[in-house]
């Protein structure tokens, strides 16, 4: 029988797969045969064809189609995917695209169903110092979500049953020229193949189109040099047309063609390289509507001689293809070397080796074979001393600058290369930043270069920054040795130093970055401006710079009454709607935030980081742009009686964007309105909330006690601890935040988490911040708070009231209650914060314990102290005479504590609670002291003081 179905099917026997083509035909008919794809899902299916659909359990991708208009290397892009669902109950859809990391997402749309949501561009909360130190303290990621300059967009959903999602994203970025091209590079990585994909580039440049070229799909170990054997073949189905200013480049493979590709349909990069006609003049200067853009590459110049030194990493982490690709690369440097350049080499590892003391050698062929043998010796050993090694090869560039007859317009650089963290010497970044600048002292340029998954790329990034160079990172599964050779080709002919840009002060305003140290043969200089007086027929312009045999002056007058020139109204094959867009005014906008962002990084004064932070965030917002600082909200469109959904997307770690989650896995009890939710929340007085204030309501004696925990950012507060009867352990994180004005306390607390654990019948957590909740009861669910949702397993129940509450029942007899604090526009001491209540502490059993369990079924006398200090009991109609007298004691397991008379705001300010307070952290009152209710982690189970467990 399974021979059968094998020979039937196309099945190989041996394989156990169909075969690829076969079903991709079968799914092209399929896909293609109707437009409509709602009558598609509809309509009768063949047997077959019903067998396969069973086989697919996720929604499938009909369409993937992008469209990138670049008008002079400024590029929008826009990404419109369609998914589609046939089956018969909800099914997750996941939209994924890599973006350029350089680009900037400027909309996010999507449509499920009959809904639409658009994204809304918004300022991000300013994080608190201790939350920056915390974040500090752990070792950043390499990549951060970043593969190879890149960065992952992520949008997940769920699909109903016979229904379509469509997603739309618009993303800009300006081109940078390397190794004499612009780049154009877009994703095709479906993930899945698709009925209809169609990639389409349109090219403006009226300067004029050269060296057009579509070089085969690339997957990401060739990303780097962008050379490859046999680089010259397109894809297939690519057609390619082109005038002296206008390209137009289409790919559009069939199912059948995308199976030939890739089986899975990862198919690769799709890559656009062109040049465009310059001379030796003071650039291309490029005016529109009060703004500017001057593009600056002169060619057919001398090189500059060049004084060089390699520092390379030889730790022991470098043994094997890392090393071995490092080598291989280096022996191709040094014979690039030019006879008038001086080069040395230093391996570091826990010992810094220099290969010639105290100088640099010329180019000989004598000195480069002894360098490769050099080269060639070097064994991985020791640990990474990556102060050391730079401040050895920094003052041997400086000696040799200084007690040599150098040539005056030679170019002066160190390349460092590195696969981890400092661990050897000085380990502090900020101090090797420091020390890196003291010793290169503005006199040359710092290279960096990191390779795999240990490295830390913001120091790399910041010391080329700081120190006038660039910084590339590279994977560790990929090719190191072209890499390496492309980024020194990038840099290994410099053609001019000490470039300067100059317009008239009182024409322009607002001007980018106008001198450059160097100039490098197959890059390009880029200004933007705005111009002051917009009825001037000309703009002035001035280049001074030197070469290796003089310096020059550059200088020219741009007419500005060029408005048809520079407009692309009408264009042919850019009619989608970017001719309305002023595209020299948003390049000057990507390159202006651009620059701040840079300048943060490198500034090490906090009024002047706040000050780039907030100038760069109110760009963004002007523009649309999603930056560090500001996040993309997604809003329902249209009218409607609730509040919108909402999702916040942001670049993070885990890609951009976070996952719009629905009960997978979970299913909601059926018929439950919100107004239903709502009455079913019942919150008693018995609460943590606010600085944290904690309230603890004894209702047979008719009165409530109140306290303060003085706790610090980062502490772990145990709430409720009864872990080895009920099961059940609640957990409360501490987030800082400055004192008000005038206030006695040095900081406040609030919690940002609470941890709620469970392990009877099964073990399952809760992870609530003010964002989202996190289920996990053996299926994994994000759900998050600002929309409603219930959800159900054998013995608990969520129920989130969207931007309001989350209510936590576990086996029907103990439920929490967490208020929602969120500010809109928070004051300096706020933060969007949780409050913890405890609605049913039936099910708790009488050992529970904890700064809140250990008050649930034990009972506090109150008691009034006379003047002959003896005790009098009172009784529970006593209580309102003694609010005056200020000297109370609570009778509490046998000890004696004071306490005062206040009044305390709960339910979000809702309730004034008369409460007796007991002061200094509830000194006496809880059992120890505060300190012995500190948890280690927030699942941490421990039952008694100084016992830890975790679930």
């Amino acid at each position: 029988m399974i021979l059968w179905l094998c020979l039937c099917w196309g099945f190989s026997p041996s394989a156990g797969q169909p075969d690829s083509e076969l079903m991709a035909r079968y799914l092209e008919e399929q896909l293609l045969a109707d437009s409509s794809i709602v009558e598609q899902v509809a309509r009768r299916v063949p047997r077959q064809a019903k067998f396969l659909q069973r086989l697919e359990t996720r929604p499938r991708m009909s369409e993937f189609h992008v469209r990138s208009t670049i008008i002079s290397r400024y590029a929008f892009t826009t990404v419109s995917c369609t998914m589609v669902n046939s089956g018969s109950e909800a099914r997750e859809a996941v939209f994924e695209m890599q973006i350029p990391a350089a680009a900037f997402i400027s909309n996010f749309t999507m449509s499920i169903g009959n809904k639409t949501y658009y994204g809304e561009v918004t300022g991000k909360e300013k994080k608190n110092s201790s939350d920056d130190k915390e974040r500090h303290k752990k070792p950043p990621s390499p990549a951060e979500g970043r593969e190879n300059g890149y960065e992952t967009f992520k949008a997940s959903v769920f699909i109903p049953r016979k229904m379509q999602a469509r997603f739309i994203l618009h993303y800009e970025e300006l081109l940078q020229r390397r190794l004499g091209k612009y780049e154009y590079t877009v994703s095709v990585r479906p993930q899945q193949l698709v009925g209809r994909l169609r990639v389409e580039v349109n090219i403006l440049e009226n300067s004029g189109i050269v060296s057009l070229e579509v070089p085969p799909l690339r997957n990401s170990k060739q990303k780097g040099n962008g050379k490859a054997e046999g680089d010259v073949s397109p894809p297939p189905s690519t057609v390619i047309g082109h005038t002296k200013t206008l390209a137009k480049v289409t790919f559009n493979p069939s199912v059948v063609e995308q199976t030939r590709i890739a089986r899975n349909g990862i198919l690769g990069d799709f890559i656009v390289r062109y040049d465009v006609n310059r001379e030796l003049s003071v650039g291309d200067v490029q005016i529109l509507n009060g703004y500017f853009v001057h593009y600056f590459a002169p060619t057919d110049l001398p090189p500059l001689p060049k004084n060089v030194v390699f520092v390379l990493d030889s730790s022991a982490s470098m043994v094997g293809t890392k090393l071995k690709q490092t080598k291989e690369a280096l022996f191709t440097i040094l014979q690039d070397l030019r006879p008038e350049d001086h080069f040395n080499i230093i391996g570091f590892s826990n010992r810094i080796k220099v290969w010639q003391q105290d100088r640099l050698v010329p180019v000989t062929p004598n000195n480069i074979r002894d360098a490769k043998k050099y080269i060639h010796n070097m064994s991985p050993t020791g640990g990474t001393n990556i102060n050391g090694a730079l401040q050895t090869g920094a003052k041997l560039l400086n000696d040799y600058i200084a007690q040599n007859d150098i040539d005056a317009r030679s170019v002066s650089l160190i390349i460092f290369l590195t696969d981890g963290r400092p661990t050897v010497g000085e380990t502090q970044s900020s101090k090797i930043l420091s020390n890196t600048k003291d010793a290169v002292r503005d006199k040359f340029c710092l290279f960096t270069i990191g390779i795999g998954n240990d490295v830390d790329h913001k120091l790399l990034e910041r010391m080329a920054l700081e120190n006038c160079g660039m910084t590339r990172l590279f994977q560790e599964d990929e090719d190191a040795a072209s890499h390496l050779k492309g980024f020194y080709d990038e840099i290994g002919t410099p053609l001019l130093s000490d470039i300067r840009v100059d317009y008239p002060e009182d024409d322009v305003e607002q001007v980018t970055q106008n001198f450059f140290p160097n100039y490098f043969n197959g890059s390009e200089i880029i200004i933007a401006g705005k111009l002051i007086n917009r009825t001037s027929d000309k703009l002035h312009v001035e280049v001074t710079a030197s070469n290796s045999k003089k310096y020059i002056l550059l200088k020219t007058d741009v007419a500005i009454d060029l408005p048809s020139r520079n407009d692309i109204r009408g264009v042919p094959g850019l009619e989608d709607g970017k001719g309305d867009n002023n595209y020299i005014e948003r390049a000057w906008s990507y390159l202006t935030i651009k620059e701040l962002l840079n300048s943060r990084l490198k500034s090490d004064d906090s009024q002047e980081k706040d000050s780039l932070m907030e100038k760069a965030k109110s760009m963004a917002l002007a523009y649309n742009f999603v930056t560090p600082f500001t996040v993309l909200k997604m809003k329902e469109a249209g009218l409607h009686s609730e509040p919108p959904q909402e999702e916040f997307i942001s670049p993070s770690t885990d890609g951009i964007g976070e996952k719009v989650q629905s009960l997978q896995g979970h299913k909601a009890p059926p018929g439950i309105r919100k107004e239903q939710d709502k009455q079913r929340i019942k919150i008693s007085k018995t609460s943590a909330d606010g600085d944290p204030h904690f309230v603890i309501d004894f209702p047979s004696s008719k009165f409530s006690v109140c306290f303060n925990i003085d706790g610090e950012p980062g502490d772990i507060l145990r709430l409720v601890s009864d872990h080895k009867e009920s099961g059940v352990t609640v957990n409360g994180q501490l987030i800082g935040a400055p004192a008000p004005p005038n206030g006695h306390k040095k900081h406040r607390t609030y919690f940002s988490t609470i941890t709620i654990l469970s392990n009877k019948p099964e073990r399952s957590y809760l992870e609530i911040t003010p964002r989202r909740v996190i289920l996990d009861d053996g299926e994994r669910l994000v759900l998050s708070c600002g929309r409603s949702a219930v959800v159900r397993s054998r013995s608990l129940e969520v129920s989130i009231s969207a931007f309001s509450n989350i209510t936590v029942t576990i086996r029907d007899s103990i439920s929490f209650v967490i208020l929602i604090h969120h500010y809109k526009k928070p004051a300096p001491h706020q933060r969007n914060h949780l409050g913890f209540y405890i609605s049913n502490s039936k099910g708790l059993s009488s050992d529970s314990h904890g700064l809140l369990g250990q008050f649930l079924n034990h009972e506090v006398k109150l008691l009034q102290e006379s003047l002959n200090t003896s005790h009098q009991e009172a009784g529970q109609n006593q209580t309102g005479a003694l609010k005056a007298n200020p000297s109370n004691t609570l009778k509490v397991k046998g000890r004696l504590v004071p306490v005062v008379w206040k009044q305390r705001r709960i339910y979000n300010g809702q309730q004034e609670v008369d409460c007796w307070f007991a002061k200094n952290n509830a000194d006496k009152l809880i059992d120890g002291s505060y300190k012995d209710y500190l948890a280690s982690h927030p699942f941490d189970t421990g039952t008694s003081f100084g016992t830890i467990n975790s679930l």
